[in-house]
């Protein structure tokens, strides 16, 4: 008997039961929400040959998490690359392998054949979206999604996912009532969708609508907080919209508590942490110790894998005066730059003058700073995140410029970002 997803794709391998709950796990999976693991735990205790089992647990922990569960990650290729499945599923094997060796590009480029052939499978198109998120890539954050949307319609099962997907690639290409009219769409459609959630919270950070943020996040907490794994990123989007408006202490508030009281090892988590310390540090805002435990998490993650994590690594212990560590930084980013492959060429060309301009900037070489981020500030999209995250850059810029006593350069930037928010 052939077991297929709630879509009609084939799930070699799978009984029943493990297919069951693998469609539970992929939902929670498209919702950022829920215990997807002990699910795929189970469906492969019941079905070890199940190859989409495998592959899901490798989309979930080899990109942005701590050593011990990119393991995980690892061991889940090893069992997929051993198993026999269908074209589509062979696809999808491809692709965690090339994110296995780092290479985002190509694994983006072989889910964007998987989505054309199977505009259903939501697991390729968000697997997709993540690379492209990874590297960049603006325009396939939106046209990924965009090209499957005809074989869509209301009351489609996981219809709300495709919306919210949708809706972040409308709103990094700049289509901000579109992607705000599809994010709140998925909401209606599916509470809990955290990342629908976060694309609406990004079309209100970049039209700087700081108010509205606040009740946008505020109004369906329970929903996009609970049993979340991705609720620290969306905290730390409640806490941009504070910072805007110069509420420093509930800012504070949301750092201690949800976004980093616990202090989570996880890649993603701390980027966020040290995003938001970094944004209060260039306020000249004292935030105490903060920086140094964030520091301590740093130094327990192997750096030079990916260079939007090492950028804020070198915040992290730039924030807290661990010279010797942040050199170590710099060397290992330079080596990692003389090398070979996606890695080597985005830290040669983005990762490792960033990482030297905030250098830099902790040391009051100021003139520095400015020269390393106005020879990058440009093409910086390639070393993956969100315009919202890559914002980073030109408030360093703009405050290494009023410190260096740039007023000319200071003003046409602050003229240059005041142009750039929309009429809304």
């Amino acid at each position: 008997m052939t077991v297929r997803d709630r879509h009609g794709l084939e799930l070699t391998g799978a009984s029943e039961v493990a297919g069951g709950l693998y469609c539970d796990a992929v939902k929670a999976y498209h919702c950022y929400a829920g215990e997807p693991f002990p699910m795929l735990r189970a469906a492969l205790a019941d079905s070890p040959g199940f190859v989409m089992a495998h592959v899901l647990v490798a989309y979930m922990t080899l990109v942005g998490t701590d050593p011990r569960i990119r393991s995980m990650g690892l061991a889940a290729v090893s069992s997929a690359a051993n198993l026999t499945g269908t074209s589509r599923e062979a696809g999808h094997v491809a692709a965690v392998t090339a994110i296995k060796a780092g290479a985002f590009s190509d694994a983006a480029r072989i889910l964007e054949d998987v989505s054309i052939a199977w505009p259903h499978d939501v697991l390729a198109l968000q697997a997709g979206q993540q690379m492209d998120f990874l590297t960049g890539d603006a325009r396939m954050l939106r046209d990924r999604i965009s090209r499957a949307l005809p074989a869509w319609s209301d009351g489609m099962p996981d219809h709300h996912a495709i919306l919210g997907l949708h809706a972040f690639g409308l709103e990094e290409t700049g289509h901000y009532a579109r992607a705000e009219a599809a994010g709140r769409r998925a909401i209606e459609l599916e509470p809990r969708n955290g990342w629908a959630q976060h694309a609406v919270a990004h079309v209100l950070e970049m039209q700087d609508r700081r108010v509205e943020g606040v009740a946008w996040m505020g109004n369906n907490a329970p929903d996009w907080t609970r049993e979340s794994f991705f609720a620290i990123h969306n905290w730390w989007h409640l806490a941009l919209f504070h910072l805007g408006l110069d509420d420093v202490e509930a800012v504070l508030e949301l750092y201690d508590g949800p976004i980093y009281g616990e202090g989570s090892t996880m890649a993603f988590d701390m980027v966020d942490a040290a995003a938001l310390l970094w944004r209060l540090k260039l306020r000249g805002v004292d935030v105490g110790d903060r920086w140094g435990r964030l520091a301590d998490n740093y130094a327990g993650l192997p750096l030079g894998q990916y260079a939007f994590d090492d950028v804020h690594a070198m915040l992290a212990l730039v924030g807290a005066g661990r010279d010797v560590e942040a050199d170590a930084i710099v060397a290992k980013l330079q080596a990692v730059a003389a090398g070979a492959g996606e890695n080597a060429r985005i830290t040669r060309e983005v990762g490792l003058p960033v990482v030297e301009a905030i250098q830099a900037f902790g040391q009051g070489r100021h003139p520095r700073a400015i020269e390393r981020l106005r020879a990058v500030r440009n093409r910086a999209a390639q070393f993956g995140g969100s315009h919202a995250q890559r914002d980073i850059i030109d408030l360093t810029l703009i405050a290494a410029a009023g410190l260096a006593g740039e007023t000319a350069l200071e003003r046409a930037l602050l003229a240059e970002r005041a142009a750039a928010l929309p009429l809304v």
